[in-house]
Formats: C-alpha cells, structure tokens, sequence
C-alpha cells in the first residue's frame, strides 16, 4: 500500500502560533498572581509587627515621686472612724490658735522723798547725828519745859527713846527723843534734844493740852 504523503494534511501554522501564545499568557498570569501574593504575605508580617514597634518606640510613663507629707495629707483626708451601728465624722482640721504671752507692766517709778515746811527729808537718816552730850534736865530746861511737867515727859521719853537723841525708827523713819513722825517736822534737827523736846511741847499741847494729857493718853494706848 502506497501512503501519499500528498494526502496527510498538516498542521496549520496559525494553530502552532496560538498555542504558543497561551502559554506565554499563563506564564505572565502566574508571574502576576505570585506578585500578588508576595506582597500579600509582606502586607500581613508588616501589620503584625507594627504595633508591637509602636509599643517599643513609646517611652515608658514616669511616675513622679511622692513626698510624706502628700502622703500624710492623703492618709488624713481619707480617714473615716465608723463604730458599730453610727458612724463618727472626719475630724476637722486646718485652724489652730497661737496665745502670744503679754509682756508684764513695767514697774511703777519709785517714790521720791517729799520734803517738809524746812526743806529736810521726813526720815532722820539724812541729818547729822547728836554729839553734844547733856543730860535730860539739861535739855528740859534748855527747851523751855515747867520742871512739874518733867516727870510726865521722863515718862513718855524713857518708853519712845529711852533718852537716845540718835533713836531712828527704821520703818517709819520716826527719829529722837519722842520718835517725831515724820523726823522733818522738828524745825532745825530731829536728832538735837533741845530741838526735838521743843518740838514735842507744842505738839502736846496742842493735841492733849498739856504734857498731863499727853501722859493720861500714852499710859492708855501706849503711843501718841
């Protein structure tokens, strides 16, 4: 049997060209689709890094430190005392009072030393002390007293002073024979015997009548 090669019909050229187009075309989709997913997968680690970066990158917040007394005041703003069955309030505080010590007077000016109707001071303690000597009838007679009047002023003399011109009352000031109150009464000085027992005449006379009434009330209430 004779094959004709005349009769085999061959492959057209405009199929061969197809075929080799549709497999450059699936080539080209499959590059493509892979691209896609490459960036897919970078897309997804990327999303999954990112917030933990964020959270690295953010600095750490910083407590600020707290003193005792913030700490103090807020333990003490925060107290609350309940008892069983009622309930105590917060104790107020934030008042007190300061007592400021007054300063003490000051103290009153000491008195000054008056002076009597001769310009002395009222106590003896400034005038010259007596050294004249005498006795006590001397100075009775030198200041004028009857002699029936020396036993009433031996009496009264005897009890004051004991016959001491320089006789000083250290609390009253009273000086001489008859403790004159105040010594600056006696014109002259109080301590002199003449001048004190002068002195005494009138002041008896003139307050009991006579040295008599002096001695009625000296007997009595012991003083004059």
């Amino acid at each position: 049997m004779n094959l004709d090669r005349t009769a085999a019909s061959p492959v057209p050229a405009a199929t061969a060209t197809s075929v080799t187009r549709g497999a450059r075309r699936w080539t080209r989709r499959r590059g493509v689709a892979g691209a896609f997913s490459g960036l897919a997968v970078v897309g997804l680690a990327a999303a999954m890094v990112a917030p933990t970066g964020v959270a690295l990158a953010e600095p750490a917040p910083q407590e600020s430190p707290e003193s005792v007394y913030a700490a103090a005041l807020a333990d003490t703003q925060d107290l609350t005392v309940t008892v069983k069955g009622a309930e105590i309030t917060p104790l107020a505080r934030g008042t007190f009072e300061i007592y400021v010590k007054p300063k003490p007077p000051p103290p009153p000016p000491a008195p000054t030393a008056t002076s009597g109707s001769k310009g002395k001071p009222s106590g003896g303690g400034s005038l010259p002390p007596y050294s004249g000597g005498g006795a006590p009838a001397e100075w009775m007679a030198a200041a004028g007293i009857a002699q029936s009047d020396w036993q009433y002023v031996d009496y009264i003399v005897s009890r004051e002073s004991g016959w001491n011109p320089n006789a000083t009352n250290k609390s009253s000031g009273a000086c001489g024979l008859v403790q004159a109150l105040p010594c600056s009464k006696v014109p002259g000085n109080g301590y002199n015997p003449v001048d004190n027992l002068r002195w005494a005449t009138g002041y008896a006379t003139g307050r009991y009548g006579s040295w008599a009434g002096a001695y009625n009330f000296w007997t009595t209430n012991h003083w004059w």
